[in-house]
């Protein structure tokens, strides 16, 4: 099952990042709290949204975290997929197709022209999973990221 997330679904979306974060080795860099994620959610002026698998039994399972993106070329916003995970031991289940299906039809119902996201370049199995559903990847762009001090230099903040 999908659904929205609620707020009670915090706890289990910070550790499902945790776990996302150490299966792309880089758990250092998931430094978002709960009390973060319980704001970007659901505080006065949202600006990410959340989808969660749950089975039959109503264990969360994983989760889809997206924010809207705009398309200066087709006029219109579209949805950028932040991360997608599904928990080790359900994987195969249907939960990452179902989740990714709930997105597309939030873009169609809403009029909204791409539903894009990243995957890194050695998760294989993701990408073949991406691909079954009718993704294409995007290789002739290449991903820019301003983190840390280098942002804080650009941004005049050093």
């Amino acid at each position: 099952m999908i659904r929205s997330a609620e707020v009670d679904d915090v706890p289990a979306i910070h550790a499902m990042i945790r776990e996302l974060a150490e299966y792309e080795k880089v758990p250092h860099e998931a430094r978002a709290t709960e009390e973060q994620l319980r704001e970007a959610l659901f505080g006065a002026r949202p600006a990410v949204f959340a989808h969660i698998a749950q089975t039959e039994g109503g264990e969360v399972v994983g989760f889809a975290m997206w924010f809207l993106s705009f398309s200066t070329w087709r006029g219109v916003h579209g949805i950028y997929l932040e991360d997608l995970y599904v928990r080790p031991g359900v994987r195969g289940g249907g939960h990452g197709k179902a989740l990714l299906r709930e997105l597309a039809r939030t873009c169609v119902e809403r009029g909204y022209e791409r539903l894009e996201w990243s995957v890194l370049d050695w998760n294989l199995s993701a990408i073949d999973f991406y691909r079954s559903v009718g993704a294409v990847s995007m290789d002739e762009w290449t991903v820019n990221r301003l983190t840390d001090d280098a942002l804080r230099k650009l941004g005049g903040a050093e």
